[in-house]
């Protein structure tokens, strides 16, 4: 399974960007999403999780209050809702999946946890 994301670009600090992530099989669907973003230099860190029911959410304390991520379980996508953004949100967005499993109501904030990723989007905060 593949996972498309899209959505990234240039935008002003203080606009807002939304990005989606859908899987290349459509009867991928009972698993858990996460967002992840790679700065030049820096390590991959988490973002934001949803669990596959879209119950359950969970952030970074640096985006907490302005992102929101979201399923849309009719078209199978997950979204990312980036508000108020800042130059040091500036990187390479990934999305990241793994199976539900046993964890339905779990989300992991290590990379290590999800098996499958998208090709990154790059988001880029400047004026």
């Amino acid at each position: 399974v593949q996972l498309q994301a899209s959505g990234g670009g240039l935008v002003q600090p203080g606009g807002s960007l939304r990005l989606s992530c859908a899987p290349s099989d459509s009867t991928f669907t009972h698993y858990t999403t996460a967002w992840f973003r790679q700065a030049p230099g820096k390590e991959r860190e988490f973002v934001a999780g949803i669990t596959w029911r879209g119950s359950t959410t969970y952030y970074a304390d640096s985006v907490k209050g302005r992102y929101v991520i979201s399923r849309d379980s009719v078209k199978n996508t997950v979204y990312l809702q980036m508000n108020s953004l800042e130059p040091e949100d500036t990187a390479v967005y990934y999305c990241a999946a793994r199976p539900s499993g046993v964890s339905p109501n779990t989300i992991y904030s290590a990379r290590t946890r999800y098996d499958y990723w998208g090709q990154g989007t790059q988001v880029t905060v400047s004026s």
